[in-house]
């Protein structure tokens, strides 16, 4: 049976958001808020728990996750980043948008693209994404909270509950939720690249809209 924590949107309690981050390096899997959609979260080296986050998504091995970080000193852990794609990712964190970059030895090949060796990273805006990362002190594996069979991510805490009590750890009630995703950019190539339109802007890229 899933916790549930009520959490203030803007000031995050403390006592409940250190109770998440213990559950998280207990092995759990976590439904959270972010400034995009709600999202499933789990350490990063957990495999178990990642395999957890597969099922419930539906989602094959090779599907890619994404490595939510605290700010951009994390990312550059992760991943290579050069003065151009610092000047970017400086201008756009946190936000709305997921990255595509070259990873670092840092991170599991598992959760590396098998060909091209990039990894998926972000860096949330909400308070409450924030104040997880900060007590965690490291980036949670992540991925937008839909079901196989919906269009769209779940957005309400209560029914993500009702829907996933058995199946993870625990919900973090932030409020409702968007139903956006976020906007990925990748940036490992010479210019920027849309992948998914989401939430995030895309003319700070360079990037035009489609007619």
């Amino acid at each position: 049976m899933a916790q549930f924590f009520v959490i203030h949107p803007e000031n995050p309690q403390p006592r409940l958001i250190h109770q998440a981050a213990e559950i998280i390096r207990n092995g759990g899997v976590i439904a959270y808020p972010t400034d995009s959609c709600y999202a499933l979260g789990c350490g990063l080296g957990d495999k178990a728990a990642q395999d957890r986050i597969r099922a419930i998504r539906g989602m094959s091995e090779d599907h890619p996750l994404t490595l939510v970080c605290r700010d951009l000193a994390e990312i550059s852990v992760y991943a290579k980043v050069d003065n151009r794609q610092f000047r970017l990712l400086k201008a756009n964190t946190p936000g709305i948008y997921t990255f595509i970059l070259e990873a670092t030895r840092e991170v599991p090949k598992r959760l590396q693209h098998p060909k091209r060796k990039t990894v998926g990273l972000r860096v949330p805006g909400h308070p409450i994404a924030q104040a997880l990362l900060a007590d965690l002190d490291a980036p949670l594996l992540s991925t937008t909270l839909q079901l196989p069979m919906d269009d769209q991510p779940l957005n309400d805490p209560y029914e993500i509950r009702d829907l996933l009590e058995h199946q993870v750890d625990l919900v973090m009630d932030g409020g409702y939720g968007d139903v956006d995703t976020t906007t990925i950019i990748d940036l490992s190539g010479e210019v920027p690249g849309l992948v998914r339109r989401g939430k995030g802007d895309i003319k700070p890229f360079g990037l035009q809209e489609e007619d």
